[in-house]
């Protein structure tokens, strides 16, 4: 009887996929929707047993890993990076479940490799997306479907950080922040400093090209218009240099309508900067258009300017709704605050806490205001740190921009 019985006595599923969590109970439909994918067939660990577990010959039979974060989580953020590094290490996929974690923390563990993220409370059917986009997704090394052709194929082998700038409205400083921030990137170090390009994709009203004094080239019009064949050369070909420290893709010499570009296009373009930079600033248009989810799609950080008046703030509040709406990633969203008060305007700085408040958002970036430093600059066609090197503004960019580079610097390291 006994022998039957063992006979009988089915075998317990294979674990295909884990959490990694701090307390994954803290993730309650997190779990529910990994029995609805999976059954029985996965299990948990925390932090703490991640890496030796990991360490096991049972984990090559993982599929994926979802390590599960949240806010309380940051000051662990070395051990977690540790955790996401020995996963790529192993050929593991890992899937990111964040709950308002800074866009700073999301972006260092994407650049470690991690292949998809997911925000927490997880909408409806994310997970499953994301696992099956992983199921789709090609093997290490192979270029995606979409993105085939001489571009990637002839490139550059870098994996660069996509940066866009959206402003909430006219007159915000978005493109005087583009430009600036793009500067100060590129000349981050004296020496071996990074490769950062420039795109202006403002095909209407851009900027970019008055503020570098640069002339608008109709290469630029024949790169937009042929995507599917460009390479890193054709990219090159189209920018300008400035000062031998930045590329930069201007806008096109006619004013075009923003949707003369497909979401694929938008995508080739930005994946071609990736390959061919270490650092890709994009100065997109304050109209949400069909590519603009693209962009976000790419981004490793989304920077939003706005200022403290009502338009700005009614622009913003209908921005988030739309992405949520659409189940977009707002975390990605760094909100910035150009022309903030000074620490001594307490009656200002409360409008500041009610604004960010009301929004229900973290105005992470207040950025002071440059005064005519910044109008005389932009006429002139300089960055701030060539005609006001001491101006507020600029410095407060150049320090943005030397986080950002550290930033990447140790996620480097830590891939290596």
């Amino acid at each position: 009887m006994s022998g039957s019985a063992a006979v009988l006595q089915p075998e317990p599923a294979p674990i295909v996929a884990c959490t990694i969590a701090r307390d994954v109970s803290n993730f309650d439909l997190l779990i529910e929707d990994m029995e609805a994918e999976l059954g029985e067939s996965w299990g948990d660990l925390t932090f703490d047993d991640a890496a030796q577990f990991l360490g096991q010959p049972e984990a090559s039979a993982l599929e994926f890993v979802a390590i599960a974060v949240d806010s309380d989580d940051e000051g662990d953020l070395p051990r977690i990076s540790g955790i996401v590094t020995l996963c790529k290490d192993m050929g593991l996929k890992v899937i990111l479940i964040t709950e308002e974690i800074s866009p700073m923390a999301l972006h260092q563990l994407l650049r470690l490799g991690a292949d998809d993220f997911v925000p927490y409370p997880l909408p409806e059917n994310a997970l499953h997306d994301a696992i099956e986009r992983l199921h789709r997704a090609p093997p290490p090394g192979e270029t995606p479907a979409a993105l085939h052709g001489p571009s990637v194929a002839k490139g550059g082998n870098r994996d660069g950080v996509v940066i866009p700038v959206h402003g909430m409205a006219g007159g915000v400083g978005a493109t005087t922040f583009a430009v600036n921030l793009a500067w100060e990137l590129a000349t981050a170090t004296k020496k071996d400093g990074p490769r950062v390009c420039l795109i202006d994709l403002d095909f209407q009203h851009g900027s970019v090209a008055t503020y570098l004094d640069l002339p608008r080239r109709e290469a630029v019009y024949e790169l937009l218009s042929d995507t599917a064949s460009a390479d890193p050369d054709a990219l090159t070909q189209a920018m300008l240099t400035f000062q031998d420290r930045l590329q930069v893709l201007t806008a096109p010499s006619e004013m075009l309508p923003l949707d003369i570009v497909t979401p694929d296009d938008i995508a080739r373009l930005v994946e071609l900067a990736r390959a061919t930079f270490d650092f890709v600033v994009i100065d997109m248009p304050s109209t949400v258009v069909q590519w603009t989810e693209t962009v976000l799609h790419a981004a490793h950080v989304y920077f939003v300017p706005l200022e403290l008046d009502m338009r700005s703030a009614q622009n913003t509040l209908r921005m988030i709704r739309a992405l949520k709406s659409e189940e977009l990633p707002v975390e990605k969203l760094r909100f910035v605050l150009n022309r903030a008060p000074k620490f001594t305007e307490l009656s200002a700085r409360g409008r500041v806490k009610r604004l960010a408040e009301s929004l229900d958002i973290d105005l992470e970036v207040q950025l002071p205001d440059g005064s005519r430093q910044v109008t005389q600059s932009n006429d002139h066609g300089l960055p701030l740190a060539e005609t006001a090197g001491k101006n507020p503004l600029r410095r407060e960019i150049q320090k943005l921009a030397k986080s950002l580079h550290d930033l990447n610097r140790a996620a480097e390291a830590a891939k290596t």
